[in-house]
Order: C-alpha cells, then structure tokens, then sequence
C-alpha cells in the first residue's frame, strides 16, 4: 500500500509540474517575439474592446500559435506512444516508419497540383497516412504481423514517398514558396482556424487513444501473454496504427512535417513515470506540449528578425537523441 501511495503521488507531482511548466512557458510565448510585452500590458489589452496593435498581436497571432503548438505537441507525443507500444520499440514514431510521410505526401500534393482545394488538406492527410499504414501492415503480413517486419516495411515506403516528393517539388519549384515552411514544420501564421481543425481532430485522437490503453498495455508484454489476456493481437496492432495515423495526419494537415516529437518524449514520459500507459498517455501529452511549445518559442526568438520552423529545431535536438538511443539499444527490436 505505501508503494502504491508513493507511486500516486509521484504521478500526481509529475502532472502538476508539468501542467505548471506549460502555464509558465505560455506566458513566457505570449510575451516575447519581435515585440515583448508586460504580462499587465498582455491582460489589458486582450480585455479591452477596441482594436488595437498590441491586441491584434496577441490574439490573432501569438495565441493561435501557442494553442496549436499544445494541440500539436500532445498528438505527436501520444501518436507515438501508440506506435512503440504496436511495435514494442523505443525507436518507433509516426515519422521514422512512414505514417508522417504518407499524411505529408497527400498534403504536398494537394497544395502543389490542386491549390484550390487546400480546405481539404486534413482529410486528404488523414487517407495519406492511412494508406501509408495500410501499404506498411500489407508488406509486413506474412502469417502474422512481427514489429520489425512494420518498421523496416516503414523505412522503404518513407524511403519511396520521400522520393515521390522530391520528384514533385522538382516538377513544381516554381510554386515552393507556399510549401517549404509546410515541408520544414513551422507553426508560423497558424490562425483561430487552424485552431479550431487541430481541436476537433485531436480530441477526437486523444480520446481513442485513451480507449486503446488496455490494449497497448498488454501489447508491451509480448503477443503470447497479450493472447493470454484475450487481446486480438493483429487487430490490436492495426486499431492502435489507425489512431496513432489519425493523430499525425491532423498535425501534418496544420503544421506539416514535424519529426521526433513522437519519439522523444514518449521515451522522457517512460523514464519519469514508467510504462503503465494509464499514467503514460496524460505525461507523454503534457510533456509533449511542453517540448513542441519551448522549441516554437525558440525558433521564433533564437535569432531576432528570424522565425526557423518548429520542425527545424525539433530536428536539430532529436536527430542526436535519435542516435543516443540507438546507441544504447543495439538493435532494431524488442524492449
């Protein structure tokens, strides 16, 4: 009993830090950028009727942008919790095995070859990614669906989709301007909008990975025991992808490419609080908030006149803990 009750409070301590941290950051990003701002000076004019500079700063462009940066950072991170746990790997997120790229293909197409059917970006993402994921599950069956077979099934469609893309821009350069800061992941000029799309999208995400916890949990524990437990273990693998899709398909159709998210912090998450995802899930989505909105509020202050794309410096910092990790593991599968 006094270990349970220690591991709850280490749990509750955990979300309430985090949950503080996030709050702090956000005041932080509201009030820094080109121009900064007093927090009294942020409260007065966001109250105020009139119109003015500071309030049109404020509202229609900081905070949209910190919102999405929360929604983003919360779907990637869980996104790729499901993922480690369908492929029983650390080294698994939506952008290393191909569902990124797969939502990231549908959406350069679309904005490339059919630019008057952008309002259409996120459900063309949505398929993108689930093709992805069905072309990766139909290449890995052989009698059965084995982790490494998705992974490496993964890495050669990212491989040919990256490919695809390449070719695209190629055809289409002239029309690049519009679709480096999508390809780079940057949250610059996100809108009440986009808002608006990441929020329905990711509740609806979020809430379907909450319904997949039991099945991830027994997952991590090998397919004989999950059978054991009366888990469909194919099926299980394919419901899990399917919402971990869903989740990275609303973020490429908003912000774009952004990597590492979804391997980062889920492996942060389990180091903190261990791998019971009842408790991992709400820590991988705060944590993943917290990282998503620090590395925005970093890219758009870290040089001044300057905003790098978000999925820039996720790149920078995630491609050394990338290797870190493959480093410490030495192989491609198993815990």
């Amino acid at each position: 009993m006094k270990k349970k009750a220690k591991s709850i409070i280490k749990v509750t301590s955990v979300i309430l830090i985090l949950s503080c941290i996030l709050c702090v950051l956000a005041l932080i990003s509201i009030s820094i950028g080109s121009a900064r701002y007093s927090l009294s000076d942020i409260i007065t004019n966001l109250l105020t009727e009139e119109s003015n500079p500071i309030k049109i700063i404020i509202y229609n462009l900081r905070l949209p942008r910190i919102i999405s940066a929360i929604l983003i950072g919360a779907a990637l991170s869980v996104a790729g919790a499901l993922l480690q746990a369908v492929m029983r790997n650390p080294l698994a997120d939506p952008g290393t095995i191909g569902v990124s790229a797969g939502a990231g293909t549908a959406a350069t197409t679309i904005l490339l070859l059919f630019p008057h059917m952008t309002t259409a970006v996120p459900i063309f993402a949505f398929g993108g990614a689930a093709l992805a994921c069905g072309l990766i599950y139909l290449l890995a069956w052989k009698g059965g669906i084995d982790p490494v077979r998705i992974i490496l099934s993964g890495v050669a469609i990212n491989s040919v989709l990256g490919g695809y893309n390449g070719f695209l821009q190629m055809l289409y350069s002239d029309n690049l301007q519009g679709v480096l800061g999508f390809m780079n992941g940057s949250l610059s000029g996100r809108s009440w909008s986009d808002v608006k799309t990441l929020v329905i999208y990711v509740i609806i995400g979020l809430l379907l990975a909450i319904i997949c916890i039991k099945s991830a949990n027994a997952l991590q524990l090998g397919d004989e025991m999950a059978k054991n437990l009366g888990i469909n273990v194919n099926l299980s693998r394919i419901f899990l992808s399917a919402v971990s899709a869903f989740l990275a398909a609303a973020t490429v159709s908003v912000a774009g490419m952004i990597g590492f998210v979804g391997l980062v912090v889920p492996h942060i998450a389990r180091m903190i609080v261990g791998s019971d995802y009842k408790i991992m899930i709400p820590t991988s989505m705060l944590l993943g908030a917290v990282v998503l909105l620090f590395a925005d509020t970093v890219g758009r202050t870290l040089v001044p006149g300057m905003d790098i794309p978000v999925g820039t410096i996720m790149s920078m910092v995630g491609g050394p803990f990338f290797l870190y990790m493959l480093r410490k593991k030495g192989k491609i599968s198993g815990n």
